[in-house]
C-alpha cells in the first residue's frame, strides 16, 4: 500500500489534500446509555459499568464476572466480519488473559465514543478521528495502533467505477457520493475537507448517501448505485473475494496523505495492570493462527504497536493549523 509523505505545506493550504493520480471512520449520541449491536446482529443496550467512568468504583475487580470489562468495536467493515471477529477476538483475549470480557459492536462511530463517556465502554476499537474527539471529550488513553503492511498509518482514497468519465474532484458535481459514515476519518472527514480544497461543497454539490461500513461503498460503486465514493486504502481488498476484478472495475481517483491508523483505547482512569494485561493478551492471541485470522477478519490487523497519544500529535498539528476542529466535524 502506497502512501505519499506528509505534505504540511500542501495539507496547510489546502486542508487534507488528496493528491490527484491516474486511476491506479451519524453520531448515535448516548443518554445513560448507548446503543450497540449484539453477536445476533440485533440493537442492544450495552452493560453499564458499575459507575461512571472517572469513579474509582467502575474499576473495582474489573475483568472479573461481577465487574467485566466492556470491549466496544466500531462498525468499520461488513458487519458480519465485524460481529464474527469481536466475538473471536474477545474469547481468545479472554482465555490469553484470564479476565472476563463482554463485547459488543456499536451502532455507529459516534456510539462507540459516547459509549466510553458515558461509562457503558472500558476499552474500545477507535478510528483516528474518533480517538482524536474521545480523548478531546473524554481523555481516553490509547494502548495499541494496528498495523497493516507494515505501517501504523494509512490513506483515503476517492473511488469512481472505470470508465465514469470522472477525473478529477471537480468532475464529483452534481453526483451521488457514498460513504460509510459521517464520523469515518478516511471514507469521510479527510475527503469532505479535500472537496472543499477542490471548490466541491458536499453539502449542496452532492447527494450524499451513507452506506454503515467502507466494504459497501466499494460495492456500491462496484454496481453502480454510487457515482464515486470515499473509503480506506484498500477496502478494496475486502470484497475481492466475492468480486474478484473489483479492482479493475473500481478505480482510485485520488490518495490522500499519510493519516494515522486507529487503535484500541482504554477510559479514564483505567487500572494500569488491567491495560498490561490486554496488551500483552493481545500479542499472545496475535501469535496464534486462530488470533491472527480473527484479527483480519476484524480490522484486518496484520499487528498492533504500542503507542501514547503523541502518536496522534502531528496529524491534530496539521488539522489545528488548517482550522480543523474535531468536534465540529462531528455530526450532532
Amino acid at each position: 500500500m502506497k502512501r505519499s509523505p506528509w505534505l504540511l505545506a500542501t495539507l496547510l493550504a489546502c486542508g487534507l489534500a488528496i493528491t490527484n493520480v491516474a486511476c491506479s471512520s451519524a453520531e448515535a449520541p448516548a443518554g445513560d446509555e448507548a446503543t450497540q449491536t449484539d453477536a445476533g446482529g440485533e440493537a442492544a443496550a450495552v452493560p453499564t459499568a458499575a459507575d461512571a467512568a472517572d469513579d474509582a468504583t467502575a474499576f473495582k475487580d474489573l475483568g472479573t464476572e461481577a465487574n467485566p470489562i466492556l470491549m466496544s468495536f466500531t462498525p468499520s467493515g461488513k458487519q458480519e466480519n465485524v460481529t464474527t471477529g469481536s466475538e473471536a477476538v474477545v474469547k481468545l483475549l479472554s482465555e490469553a488473559t484470564g479476565l472476563t470480557i463482554k463485547g459488543s459492536v456499536a451502532s455507529s462511530y459516534g456510539a462507540v465514543v459516547e459509549a466510553m463517556g458515558a461509562g457503558n465502554a472500558h476499552a474500545a476499537w477507535l478510528p483516528t478521528f474518533s480517538y482524536i474527539l474521545a480523548h478531546e471529550k473524554y481523555e481516553v488513553t490509547p494502548l495499541l495502533a494496528v498495523s497493516r503492511f507494515g505501517k501504523t498509518t494509512y490513506a483515503s482514497l476517492l473511488i469512481t467505477k472505470t470508465g465514469s468519465g470522472i477525473t478529477d474532484i471537480a468532475g464529483l458535481k452534481g453526483k451521488k457520493f457514498c460513504r460509510p459514515d459521517a464520523e469515518s476519518t478516511s471514507g469521510w472527514i479527510v475527503p469532505s475537507i479535500t472537496l472543499k480544497a477542490a471548490g466541491v461543497d458536499p453539502e449542496t454539490d452532492l447527494t450524499v448517501v451513507d452506506l454503515g461500513n467502507h466494504d459497501g461503498v466499494v460495492t456500491g460503486v462496484y454496481n453502480g448505485d454510487c457515482d464515486a465514493g470515499a473509503i480506506f486504502d484498500d477496502a478494496r481488498g475486502n470484497v475481492e473475494k466475492d468480486l474478484s476484478d473489483v479492482k479493475d472495475v473500481v478505480a482510485v481517483m485520488a490518495t490522500s496523505d499519510a493519516i494515522p491508523n486507529d487503535n484500541l483505547s482504554v477510559v479514564k482512569g483505567f487500572p494500569k495492570d488491567v491495560s498490561d494485561k490486554l496488551t500483552a493478551g493481545l500479542q499472545v492471541v496475535l501469535a496464534s493462527d486462530a488470533g491472527k485470522e480473527a484479527l483480519k477478519t476484524l480490522y484486518s490487523v496484520e499487528a498492533l504497536e504500542p503507542i501514547g497519544d503523541d502518536f496522534y500529535d502531528t496529524f491534530r498539528a496539521t488539522l489545528s493549523k488548517a482550522g480543523i476542529n474535531a468536534a465540529d466535524l462531528v455530526t450532532q
